[in-house]
Parts: structure tokens; C-alpha cells; sequence
């Protein structure tokens, strides 16, 4: 019979809640068992698709093509278990079928209410893996406490109640504040999130604390009387020089045996750490590499977060530690704030501004022989520079910028200009594509055919193909023989572009082949300063 952990938050958002269940989960796994995880945000956007990066960082895209918060992401590459749209949830697509259910007179005329209907609706999103997995890790986005999450929070008091004590647990994390005027650390606001999770009916099992100090056996022993939990149970969560660090953190304090306790799991008593060996070895590296980032939402992080992740992955991988500069090229100066750098990305993104700096960012690695890595955007960026600076095309441009250019090198795919609504109608997840042998493409990936992620609505415009070709622009990966999916530019020692998203496909010990390439490249070109 499947198990069910359920992640809570208190007192702050952003305490890394999607870190702490993919640690559990991961924990979990290296115990022997089977591990799926789902997410439930309590925003009324059916999918975040159409939100601003930032409002809440990158938008996570699925095999399937569900467009997701990037927890997903985080799940991913601790688990590597690929995530579907049955993984996310959000208030709003809950409350889109639940009203599409009484328009069709599914509920034979009574009163449709947040209890039982929705409740009842929340509660079929906990269990698509119970079959298939030993253990569900549900993460309910926000805070105890907000009025968007009490739904989400009573479904997950049921439900206990539904599955009974034995197969569900809740795990909550919460922040310890740490005040330097008194030099101490306070519980307080732990033990009132506490309360207010008490309230809605659910006690909480495990306590996962954030903090900047270490907490003490008394302060332990304090969360433990006042929030009705064991003190083992108060787990420490420090920062770590890596997220990959945090399961074996959680592993030295016993939450692993005590969770396998808690829901009678019949796990390995021990897992032969190798896992923290790889992480640990992979921090300690000497040698560094800069790589650039150039988007135009570089004041937010987390809106790149699956690429950086991807960098450090590869770092790993090839024993280098990458540091990542992020340029914004819509208030940076370019190519100023580009010196220095062993490796430049151009990530995805949408929309006119900022895009005359991704292009100069594209030129300068370009000219330099950089190492130039274009993801989706980026992509076209590179096609729209070497239109307008190579081949004399001057007004060059993409369709989504300019509607009147007598070159539109990048042009809204055929099927897209159909298309009324938003959210959910990009090219979204995997679609095939095969590579041309004797490409950078091919010595990349070891292999013609491949799968990779989209989002997109545009794409590079096949008239131009053969002209640009003459420039040593060549597409060396197509879809069924008609979309473009890689570019790549002779002559210069690593310059490529995918119409695709790779970061999601990167995982520890497995590093997406294009952000391995890069990282080696750059690695090459920082032995040649």
C-alpha cells in the first residue's frame, strides 16, 4: 500500500519546501523504495504558463507538456523520475473542473461547496501513483495561514482521516529566526505556525527548521514540548554550499529511519553512500570557469534556475566548479560586463526587450570564439545575428518583434496562428528530432535520434536555411524533416543553439549533452587565456 508525506510551510514563503520533500523523497530511494512526488500551488492561474518569471521564477515544462512551477524541476533531479501534468496542481485548474462538473450536471443538482466538492476534487489529485509507488511526497505551496491554501490544507486533514494515521504523515517546515541584536535564536514564530496548522486539524510529525545557527538539544527539546512532536523529530536545515548536500544532512539525523518508523516502510537499513560521496567529491573542486547567463530577467535567479542547476550539474561532472554571471542585457553594458567569461548562454524567453542585448551578447562570443550555448530564444537570437551581421541582412528579425522586417528569419509556426488563448497552447514537451551525423550536434549526443522539451511559438524560417548555410550557419537536427531544432556555426570551436529547452533533461551524474559540451569548451578556452 502506497505512503503519504505531506510538506507543509510556516511563518515565510521561499523556505525551500520543494528541496525538503525532493531530499526525503531522494533519501527514500537510496533506501530501496519507489518515489513520486506532486506539487499543489494555491494560485487561481490554471498553469503558471502565463505568469512573469517574476512572479515565480522559471516555468518548468513536462514530457507531456505541462507547464508547472519549477519545484518540478527540483523533484526531477533529485528523484529522476520523469514528472507529468499529474504532478502539478493549482488551485485554479481544481477550480476549473469542479465548475466545468456542474455546467455538465455532474452533481445531480445539489449545492456545489469547497467541502466536500472541492475537497473531494484536491483529494483525486494526492493519489495517480499510489498504484504504481511506495511513497507519494505531496508539497502544498504557500504558507499556514493563507487563505489560498485552506482547501489544500483541509483535503490533506481528510485524507488522513481517508487512508488512516499509519499511511500518512506530515512533515512541516518552518523558520527558526536568528536575531544578532540579541545573539539568539527564536521559536516563537514556529510554535504560533505550529498552532495555526493545529487549528486546521492536522499535527505535524516532523519539523524541518531553517535556520542560521545551529539549534541546540534544549531548543530541540523546546519546539518539542510546545509543538507536540519528538524531539528527533526537529530536523536542523541549515544552508549547504549545495542543495544536493541536504539529504545527507537529513540522513545524519535519522529522519530517514525515523519516516520508515513512522509508516511501517520496509526499506534497506542502510544505503552505501555512495550518492554523498559523488556530491561531496563534486564540491570540492579547484579549478573555476565563469560562465555568463545573458537574459533579460538576471535580477531573479530563480527564473534561469533549471539552467544554472544544468552548469553545476556539468561542473560536477567534469570536475570544475562553473561560476555563473548573470548579465541583463536590457540594463548591462554590452559587451563590458561579457569580459572575462570562458562560456555565454542566451536562455529562453519572450518578448522584445532586452532582445538587442541576448544579440550583441551573441556577436561578442561570436567574434571571440567564446563557447555559445542558445536555448529556445537564444536560438533565434543567434539566427537573427548572423542574418543581420554576416550575410547584410541589416532589419533581420523575428516576427514576434518586429511584424514588418523584410526578413523574418524567425516566424510564428504555421499551426500558431490559429491559436486564441494563451495558457497551454505553445509547442509544449517532448517532440523527436534527428541529428545529422558529422555535426557538433552528433559528437555531442553519440546518437541521431533524440527527444527533447519545447515551449515555444516561433521558429527559425526555412527559407533562409540554405542562405545562411552560405554564412556556415547549418541546422544539424530536424523535426520529421521540416522544423529546424539545432543550429550550429562552422568554424568556431562551440557554437550552438537548440529550438528546444535542455536544461530540464540534466540530472546528477548525468548531465544534459549540451551543457556538458559547453562546460568542456569552456573549460578549454580557459586553458588557452
Amino acid at each position: 500500500m502506497c505512503k503519504f508525506i505531506f510538506i507543509t510551510g510556516g511563518v515565510v514563503s521561499s523556505l525551500g519546501k520543494g528541496i525538503s520533500g525532493a531530499s526525503i523523497g531522494k533519501l527514500l530511494q537510496l533506501r530501496g523504495l519507489k518515489v513520486n512526488m506532486i506539487k499543489c500551488d494555491p494560485y487561481i492561474n490554471v498553469d503558471p504558463g502565463t505568469l512573469s518569471p517574476y512572479q515565480h521564477g522559471e516555468v518548468f515544462v513536462t514530457a507531456d507538456g505541462a507547464e508547472a512551477d519549477l519545484d518540478l524541476g527540483t523533484y526531477e533531479r533529485f528523484l529522476d523520475v520523469p514528472m507529468t501534468r499529474r504532478n502539478t496542481n493549482t488551485a485554479g485548474s481544481i477550480y476549473q473542473t469542479v465548475i466545468n462538473k456542474e455546467r455538465h450536471g455532474e452533481y445531480n443538482g445539489v449545492t456545489v461547496q469547497v467541502i466536500p466538492h472541492v475537497t473531494d476534487e484536491i483529494k483525486t489529485r494526492f493519489i495517480p501513483f499510489e498504484k504504481d509507488y511506495d511513497v507519494t511526497i505531496i508539497e502544498i505551496g504557500g504558507t499556514v495561514g493563507d487563505i489560498e491554501s485552506l482547501p489544500f490544507l483541509e483535503a490533506a486533514r481528510q485524507f488522513r482521516a481517508d487512508k488512516g494515521r499509519e499511511n500518512v504523515m506530515t512533515v512541516h517546515a518552518t523558520l527558526i529566526p536568528y536575531l544578532r541584536t540579541s545573539d539568539e535564536l527564536k521559536t516563537k514564530p514556529t510554535q504560533h505556525s505550529v498552532n495555526k496548522l493545529r487549528e486546521i486539524g492536522i499535527e505535524p510529525d516532523v519539523l524541518i527548521c531553517r535556520t542560521e545557527k545551529p539549534i541546540s538539544d534544549g531548543m530541540k527539546r523546546k519546539l518539542s514540548l510546545f509543538c507536540s512532536v519528538a524531539p528527533e523529530a526537529v530536523i536542523e536545515a541549515r544552508d549547504a554550499a549545495s542543495i544536493y548536500q541536504v539529504p545527507e544532512s537529513f540522513e545524519k539525523q535519522g529522519l530517514t529511519d525515523l519516516i520508515l518508523k513512522r509508516l511501517s516502510l520496509k526499506g534497506k537499513k542502510k544505503n552505501d553512500g555512495s550518492w554523498f560521496k559523488f556530491i561531496n567529491k563534486s564540491l570540492s573542486y579547484k579549478k573555476e570557469i565563469n560562465i555568463g547567463i545573458s537574459g533579460k530577467y538576471s535580477e531573479l535567479k530563480d527564473a534561469y534556475k533549471s539552467v544554472a542547476e544544468s552548469l553545476n550539474l556539468a561542473g560536477m561532472s567534469n570536475k570544475v566548479k562553473v561560476k555563473i554571471r548573470y548579465v541583463n542585457t536590457e540594463k548591462d553594458p554590452i559587451p563590458q560586463s561579457l569580459k572575462g567569461l570562458d562560456g555565454i548562454i542566451v536562455p529562453g524567453g519572450f518578448g522584445k526587450r532586452g532582445i538587442e542585448g541576448k544579440i550583441l551578447s551573441i556577436k561578442y562570443a561570436r567574434e571571440n570564439k567564446i563557447p555559445f550555448l542558445g536555448i529556445c530564444l537564444g536560438m533565434q537570437c543567434a539566427v537573427i545575428e548572423i542574418a543581420r551581421d554576416m550575410a547584410g541582412f541589416k532589419d533581420a528579425d523575428s516576427c514576434e518583434f518586429n511584424a514588418k522586417t523584410s526578413h523574418p528569419v524567425i516566424t510564428m509556426m504555421e499551426e500558431q496562428k490559429k491559436v486564441k488563448n494563451l495558457g497551454g497552447t505553445m509547442r509544449l514537451g517532448n517532440y523527436d528530432a534527428k541529428i545529422l551525423k558529422g555535426t557538433l550536434a552528433y559528437k555531442l549526443y553519440q546518437k541521431e535520434a533524440i527527444t527533447e522539451r519545447h515551449r515555444h511559438r516561433y521558429e527559425y524560417n526555412t527559407d533562409y536555411v540554405k542562405e545562411l548555410e552560405k554564412y556556415g550557419l547549418i541546422v544539424s537536427a530536424w523535426h520529421k524533416g521540416i522544423l529546424p531544432e539545432i543550429v550550429e556555426l562552422k568554424d568556431h570551436p562551440f557554437f550552438i543553439g537548440g529550438q528546444f529547452h535542455p536544461e530540464f533533461a540534466s540530472r546528477p551524474l548525468r548531465p544534459h549533452p549540451f551543457f556538458d559540451g559547453l562546460v568542456k569548451a569552456a573549460i578549454k578556452f580557459n586553458g588557452n587565456k
